[in-house]
């Protein structure tokens, strides 16, 4: 990932910092040119809610994510790996200060647009975004209540995903709070895919599911999922951070598909009774408090 210096906003207690490529130069990474427009508006999480409402509006996956984060007014919330900026409009609209960062140009770039956009709709400016890297946040210890990672750690090599997340409980404040998402469930892609592959196979669907599950539904996500996560994994990670306090739950998109009785019953089985669930799920939540 690639690094640029900040300028912070005074006014919020925060300084110029200078970040440097050191760990970068020492391990692989990858490039934030893959992180185009066309990925954000073609293939990133919430993108046809972003093309329709310019982020006035969140996909289930984004709300159900915010709502873990418990967003209140006059909390200091930073975004890592803010993308389109949509989460930074929403928290600004419940009263908080929302800052963002995010390592690509485009991205840094889609994020402002946003906060301008919100900033000329409200009259206030509330919003800071700027480019810098998650394994190197450019803020002083203790200066957040929430810290947002959403869709983000599947992108993160593991040895990023570690340095990023103990930047992240370095810069909460003693209780605050860390709210990830990622997807998809490791043990789905690894387990439970093969199985609900074959049976659309011999259903006659086989062009719709892939060999390689990271390219269902966007095979933009076969480039840059790198670490996908599990209960057990993710769970590591946050421990390995120095969190206290660790939840991890898994959850998945409302199964609305009209099938006889037989296959009803097995995707009952299949969603809801461990341990079967523990395969089948598909999204990873988890919340850390320091």
């Amino acid at each position: 990932m690639q690094n640029d210096a900040c300028g912070m906003m005074n006014d919020k207690g925060f300084h110029h910092v200078s970040l440097t490529m050191s760990r970068e130069q020492a391990h692989h990474s990858l490039p934030s040119t893959l992180y185009t427009e066309d990925y954000f508006l073609t293939a990133c999480e919430g993108y046809a809610e972003f093309v329709e409402s310019q982020g006035e509006h969140l996909s289930r996956r984004l709300k159900a994510a915010f709502a873990v984060a418990s967003v209140e007014p006059g909390m200091r919330v930073l975004d890592v790996g803010c993308g389109r900026g949509e989460i930074l409009r929403h928290c600004a609209r419940l009263g908080a200060h929302a800052y963002g960062i995010d390592y690509a140009d485009v991205a840094v770039k889609m994020s402002r647009d946003v906060a301008r956009a919100e900033s000329e709709s409200t009259g206030q400016a509330g919003i800071g975004v700027y480019r810098a890297d998650a394994k190197s946040l450019p803020y002083p210890d203790a200066a957040f209540d929430r810290v947002l990672i959403f869709d983000v750690v599947e992108h993160l090599f593991p040895w990023e995903l570690d340095a990023a997340l103990k930047e992240t409980r370095r810069v909460l404040k003693p209780g605050g709070m860390l709210a990830v998402h990622t997807a998809p469930n490791r043990w789905y892609d690894a387990y439970a895919y093969p199985v609900v592959r074959l049976v659309r196979m011999l259903q006659g669907k086989a062009a719709q599911y892939p060999a390689n599950p990271r390219a269902l539904n966007v095979a933009a996500n076969v480039d840059v999922h790198v670490n996908e996560q599990d209960l057990l994994s993710l769970r590591g990670y946050l421990k390995r951070a120095g969190f206290g306090r660790v939840n991890v739950w898994l959850d998945s998109p409302p199964q609305s598909r009209q099938e006889n009785p037989l296959f009803r019953i097995l995707r009952k089985i299949a969603f809801d009774v461990p341990p079967f669930r523990w395969f089948f799920e598909r999204e990873v939540f988890a919340v850390g408090t320091k």
